[in-house]
């Protein structure tokens, strides 16, 4: 008997492959004020903090209308840098079929801001797969605390124990743990070994590489 009655999936680097572009926007605000993080800052340090956390990382106390500017200022130019790169990760859309066949309960759990989730979700028809949607809105803290997890459990009404957390970066593994999920980590953004020491159960390059185990079929 399967073990696992709901998927939950993070969404920056676990449905898109879209790390790069985060860091490349986050580069261009640092540059433009000062801050002088290189690119690897972003990519490593940042996977899955909301916007308040990150620039609470860069700068000292700045107040709340300059984080809603410099995070809006963010994400605007983020999505104008991905959006022509839009695609599933390869292997994605088989599992998810394949979910909805078994009836696995499915969710999406993101501290990406609405719009962000929105380019992704509608962007390539993906939102017709996923029963719940849960945001930074959702969550009073970011991973990784275990909060966005534990709401998206309780939207599909699935105990955190039976749900299986698909991630990308070590912020977003040790958050579905602390949940009491069980983790499958894509290597998009960080190295295999850290999320292999941060909790993930298994490690893979993209979906067409899960194990027959998982739901008794690869998403080949």
């Amino acid at each position: 008997m399967n073990p696992y009655q709901a998927a939950v999936f993070d969404l920056d680097g676990t449905l898109v492959d879209n790390m790069r572009f985060h860091a490349r926007a986050w580069l261009e605000v640092s540059d433009r004020h000062g801050w002088g993080k290189p690119l690897e800052f972003f990519l490593r340090e940042t996977a899955g903090l909301k916007n308040e956390e990150i620039l609470m990382m860069l700068m000292v106390e700045p107040p709340r209308a300059l984080i809603e500017e410099l995070g809006r200022e963010k994400e605007e130019r983020y999505r104008e840098l991905y959006r022509p790169h839009l695609a599933p990760i390869a292997g994605l859309l088989p599992l998810l079929d394949s979910l909805v066949d078994q009836k696995v309960r499915r969710a999406v759990a993101s501290a990406a801001p609405k719009a962000n989730r929105a380019l992704v979700l509608d962007g390539i028809d993906l939102r017709r797969y996923f029963e719940a949607e849960v945001g930074a809105e959702d969550a009073p803290r970011g991973k990784p605390h275990p909060d966005i997890f534990l709401a998206a459990a309780r939207a599909l009404g699935v105990d955190p124990a039976r749900c299986l957390a698909f991630e990308d970066a070590v912020n977003g593994v040790l958050a579905a743990r602390a949940a009491g999920m069980t983790v499958v980590a894509l290597s998009t953004a960080a190295e295999p070994a850290k999320l292999m020491e941060a909790g993930a159960a298994i490690v893979v390059e993209d979906y067409r590489a899960l194990p027959r185990e998982i739901w008794g079929t690869a998403a080949a």
